[in-house]
């Protein structure tokens, strides 16, 4: 037992000598090495205190590039809300940095990855549409442009599915104006989407419940063409023969 002791201790011995520790007198080009290694090597938690060390040394030439380095850390960890501030404070200390376009780019990122299901409110989501918009108006010649537009989208059809599940709610309440209101505006978006299937789907079964034969049709009508073979429109083509 004492033997598998000893060898324990020796282990951990040898392993604390073989991590390289900061020290106050180690050069923060040093510093910056290490950092990279880790960086590099995808051991992004052992090279965010490298980073820190160095951007706490304001004075340093290395000091913008780990800014970005340590946010960099952070999101590949997936530690948005981290990784944010990390660029936020990039932006307000190095605003003139050569990189700082993806920080801008990434705070979107984060944003959105921050942001909840379409069951809950949105504010995130709004968050990063506003960031996406801002980046591509900031920066019309970036590489990053079409994926800006692509979060964009993925935005947008969030507030959308907000908007069904809203209706849906409503729908399940017998609150079925309000319902119909938001339904509206998920077909006024123009998708051909489940979503959009759905709102129309509903918004047919609330108009044959009301016996608004017209209305119902002209619905039934759109189910139709973007839709054909459904299963939603087949139910409401026979609820309709049924009025």
């Amino acid at each position: 037992m004492k033997r598998f002791i000893v060898c324990g201790i020796l282990f951990l011995l040898l392993f604390s000598c073989s991590h390289v520790r900061i020290s106050k007198d180690m050069l923060v080009e040093e510093k910056m090495r290490i950092g990279n290694e880790y960086f590099e090597n995808e051991k992004f938690h052992k090279a965010i205190p490298y980073y820190l060390e160095v951007v706490l040394d304001r004075k340093s030439g290395f000091t913008s590039e780990a800014q970005l380095k340590l946010a960099d850390s952070y999101f590949n960890q997936n530690k948005f809300l981290d990784a944010r501030f990390e660029y936020e404070e990039m932006i307000r200390l190095f605003k003139n940095y050569e990189g700082i376009e993806k920080a801008y780019f990434r705070i979107g990122i984060c944003y959105f990855e921050e942001s909840m299901s379409a069951h809950y409110t949105q504010e995130e989501t709004e968050l990063a549409l506003n960031t996406f918009r801002s980046f591509i108006e900031k920066f019309p010649l970036s590489e990053r442009k079409p994926l800006a537009f692509e979060y964009v989208a993925k935005c947008e059809q969030k507030f959308a599915e907000k908007k069904y599940y809203n209706g849906y709610a409503y729908y399940k309440l017998f609150d079925y104006s309000s319902a119909l209101m938001y339904f509206n505006e998920v077909v006024s978006l123009g998708m051909t989407n489940e979503i959009d299937r759905k709102s129309l789907y509903y918004s047919a079964k609330i108009y044959i419940r009301r016996t608004n034969k017209p209305m119902a049709e002209l619905v039934m009508e759109k189910l139709t063409v973007k839709y054909p073979d459904a299963v939603e429109t087949q139910k409401i083509v026979g609820l309709i023969s049924k009025l």
